[in-house]
């Protein structure tokens, strides 16, 4: 395809990795992101398979390597902390735990820094309006500014702003019935270097990360039905928060006692985007906009990073847009699949509501963590990361 005008909207992993292989292909890119600055921090993301294929590609999967977040595996434990089950990297490769378990701010800034002397980007701005000329798109931006682009590219999240504004009423939300919020918390003497799993009755439960920096990341949550929770303002959430977990044990006290003074609070209702069509005319989407897997899939980040490679391949490989767009959906709709493939009563079984959910939990966690069972369960508990048969694409530069 000949060289094209380029916009991309949002400036995290999907955005970055599309705009760093349109970039080799001389394309003109110019990224526009809504946040003020480039955004730092984030929790713990893994990339696994086919994701770790494309760094490799890109000749960064060893600085992804190198800013690893030190995190051993994953452990299930009870209230004293005693371990149930442990499944650790060095046992079993990927497993709870990615061997490249890293920030979603590093991963993000990694591929950034690859790409930014390529690309154009433009931080605290975001699209108004956009004007259909025939040939293209005319774009009015928030900031008064007004461009056209050959093709625009939607790499936003999964409350995409964009998304609504030109996919109006065409996908829906699969929710996984799982409200939880992220933050980062003081790490402290014996937090150790395993992930800790644990739930307790009412589907209540939460996972502390270790990281790189010394902080403890933690993953609250409590299996319910949604009740747009993830619309209400970060006080009400917080509120909500010690209301539900006021008289739990474990860690729950240490982490209420923090919540107040976090400055990385973000809460969320899982749900899965799905959507019939991923592009119209010359606009196409991609990441969590077009097909949000939530964190439970473990291959969010994968499927991101893969889905940018393949999408600009296709734009520089095929003739004209329809055909790129259509090659795009054809081998990324599998992936997305299997991506979004978990069960809701898998959700159901590992946040339980009763004691006795509790302990047919703990039990099934004690067999799965046996030598005989550990990959067997890593496996299944897992969605496939290499379930897509990547593309080669020639490099221009």
């Amino acid at each position: 395809m000949k060289t094209k005008k380029i916009l991309i909207t949002g400036a995290s992993v999907g955005g970055n990795t599309v705009a760093w292989w349109l970039t080799r292909q001389n394309f003109d890119v110019t990224v526009v992101e809504k946040a003020e600055n480039f955004r730092e921090g984030g929790q713990n993301v893994d990339v696994r398979g086919s994701g770790r294929e494309v760094l490799r590609r890109m000749g960064l999967e060893q600085k992804a390597l190198d800013l690893t977040t030190g995190e051993k595996g994953t452990d299930w434990v009870d209230e004293k902390n005693t371990v149930i089950a442990r499944f650790a990297v060095e046992d079993i490769g990927d497993g709870p735990t990615a061997e490249l378990e890293i920030m979603r701010g590093d991963i993000s800034r990694i591929i950034y820094d690859a790409t930014k002397d390529r690309a154009k980007f433009r931080f605290g701005d975001s699209i108004e309006t956009v004007e259909e000329n025939g040939t293209g798109s005319k774009i009015t931006f928030k900031s008064g500014i007004v461009e056209c682009f050959d093709i625009v590219i939607i790499a936003e999240g999964v409350g995409s702003s964009t998304r609504e504004l030109l996919f109006t009423n065409e996908y829906h939300s699969r929710y996984m019935d799982l409200t939880i919020a992220y933050f980062a918390i003081p790490g402290k003497e014996g937090d150790g270097q395993f992930s800790r799993q644990y739930n307790t009755i009412g589907g209540r439960g939460a996972t502390l990360k270790p990281g790189s920096d010394g902080k403890l990341r933690v993953y609250m949550g409590i299996h319910k039905l949604s009740e747009n929770e993830h619309k209400w303002d970060a006080e009400r959430q917080k509120k909500f928060l010690k209301e539900k977990f006021a008289h739990d044990q474990w860690e729950f006290p240490r982490i209420l006692k923090e919540l107040d003074k976090v400055e990385d609070f973000y809460f969320d209702v899982m749900r899965q985007v799905k959507m019939n069509r991923w592009s119209k005319g010359n606009v196409v989407l991609t990441g969590d906009a077009a097909w949000c897997a939530t964190p439970l899939s473990g291959i969010g980040t994968t499927l991101a990073i893969v889905g940018g490679y393949v999408l600009a391949g296709e734009i520089t490989k095929a003739n004209d847009l329809k055909s790129a767009f259509a090659a795009y959906d054809r081998i990324m709709r599998p992936f997305v699949k299997e991506g979004q493939g978990l069960p809701k009563i898998a959700v159901r079984l590992l946040w339980p509501h009763t004691r006795f959910g509790l302990l047919f939990l703990r039990a099934v966690m004690r067999l799965a963590g046996t030598r005989l069972f550990r990959k067997i369960f890593s496996k299944s508990y897992l969605r496939n990361s290499e379930k897509v048969k990547l593309p080669t694409y020639k490099l221009t530069s």
